[in-house]
């Protein structure tokens, strides 16, 4: 099963969304950069918010 992301908010180049899984809120940063690979996953949506805010692309 896909998960439902909601709450989706870009900042910068990196794409940051909530979604529930095994009953769980997780969170999302994932870079929308072409040949970049970041992407993970967070307990917590100010993790994830940090993340994008201070990931850079080495590509």
């Amino acid at each position: 099963m896909n998960p439902r992301f909601r709450n989706v908010r870009r900042i910068g180049p990196v794409q940051v969304a909530s979604y529930l899984a095994r009953g769980r809120n997780r969170h999302l940063a994932a870079c929308t950069a072409p040949k970049c690979d970041f992407s993970a996953e967070y307990d917590s949506r100010a993790a994830a918010e940090l993340a994008a805010r201070t990931h850079r692309c080495k590509a």
